[in-house]
């Protein structure tokens, strides 16, 4: 057996083709580049990518990709974005995985399992001793059950509740390193896994080659105003991310003809909010982008907007993609949140006002929209250059070698 055989076994793993989940894949080209083979192990089925994965009948699909890296596509269910039918899905993937042979991928040295969901930190725990590899890293992405409990109101005692719970722990007790991509997620794992040696953080991260290699149509920069003050937000339109006091921030500031929002995305509440502010011309609604495109939108902005609510499942820290691209534009950021060492905070590169509150983000921007084009790009470089240094692939894929 190599010593230096990667096995990834993430459910939602992702392709750049696939739009979404990409993760695995950017840190694998540097893996390759450091002598490791990767073999990143998905589902075939994702509801938020963009392009479904081209399967055989089989179980499993190999797919050698022309920069080394290997995807193992398990077959599974389809379902909508959430209930029974996704945790069917994720059990039906965590079945089918006991039955992966070597022949279709080389024995493993390292395994990292990433959750959500977490059930495969068995098949991950089962082939760390069936191939007596070195290491099982699992590598939490968001906390479960914490973030149904926390943010749905799930009882702790719901039976879906009380069996993940029992794969976490589980999965923090077998696993040799827990890497999470939340800053302080170890005051909540130290205490299940009894182990503080064994937390490592390792946040999200950019691929810098996105940046600004796609032209926006035309048809879409014609719909941002001229010559106004721009409070943009780019991301799925849901609960998780606040989004209704933002649209408060707007009608607050509807007689305002200085200041526009600009919502990029789509989901399942950016229908009620067009209804909402439908007398409102201060703020725009433009459908999801192609991620390549993020760039040339963001440099159309005066400020980048990220929410949350006032919950206490973000006391762990959060990991938002949408923070790195709005630091990579070299823009200012307007957070409504508490202060949780967000990537805002450890940065310096922007305002952080209280949460569930508009008035307090109508605030931020008044303050922000008093700045010289200098203090605002001098804020914004701040984030620019924070993101090259610590989010780059390249810098957390070292991150994960010295764990190997």
């Amino acid at each position: 057996m190599s010593e230096k055989v990667i096995w990834v076994i993430n459910q939602t793993a992702g392709k750049p083709d696939s739009g979404w989940g990409e993760r695995h894949y950017y840190l694998a080209k540097y893996w390759i580049k450091k002598g490791y083979e990767v073999n990143i192990i998905s589902g075939s089925y994702n509801h938020l990518f963009k392009n479904q994965p081209n399967i055989s009948k089989k179980t499993f699909t190999v797919e050698k990709l022309e920069d080394g890296i290997t995807f193992c596509w398990v077959k599974t269910p389809k379902y909508d974005g959430g209930g029974y039918r996704k945790f069917w899905s994720n059990l039906v993937f965590m079945v089918k995985l006991f039955f992966l042979s070597t022949k279709k991928l080389s024995k493993p040295s390292h395994i990292i399992v990433s959750s959500m969901p977490i059930f495969p930190i068995v098949n991950g725990h089962f082939f760390k001793k069936r191939f007596n590899a070195k290491k099982l890293i699992i590598e939490i992405r968001d906390l479960w059950p914490l973030t149904p409990m926390h943010l749905k109101g799930y009882s702790k005692n719901h039976p879906l509740i009380r069996i993940v719970a029992l794969f976490e722990k589980f999965a923090y007790k077998k696993s040799d390193t827990i890497v999470s991509l939340l800053p302080n997620a170890n005051m909540y794992i130290d205490k299940i896994s009894g182990d503080p040696s064994k937390f490592q953080w390792i946040p999200n991260g950019i691929d810098e080659t996105l940046l600004r290699n796609e032209d926006l149509p035309i048809s879409i920069i014609h719909k941002l105003p001229k010559n106004k003050f721009i409070i943009g937000y780019t991301g799925t339109i849901g609960m998780a991310n606040a989004m209704e006091y933002f649209i408060d921030a707007s009608i607050l500031l509807k007689d305002d003809n200085h200041i526009h929002f600009v919502l990029i995305g789509d989901g399942y509440l950016k229908n009620q909010y067009i209804e909402q502010t439908k007398n409102n011309s201060n703020i725009t609604f433009i459908d999801k982008i192609e991620k390549n495109q993020i760039q040339n939108m963001l440099v159309l902005f005066d400020v980048c907007y990220v929410g949350r609510y006032d919950n206490k499942l973000y006391e762990y820290g959060v990991s938002y993609n949408k923070y790195y691209d709005y630091m990579l534009s070299g823009k200012p950021i307007l957070e409504s949140s508490n202060l949780i060492k967000s990537p805002t905070e450890l940065a310096s590169c922007g305002i952080i006002v209280k949460p569930e509150n508009g008035e307090a983000i109508v605030k931020g921007i008044y303050e922000l929209q008093s700045m010289t084009e200098e203090q605002l790009k001098s804020i914004g470089t701040k984030g620019f250059v924070f993101v090259k240094k610590y989010h780059n692939f390249e810098y957390l894929s070292n991150l994960y070698i010295n764990l190997f």
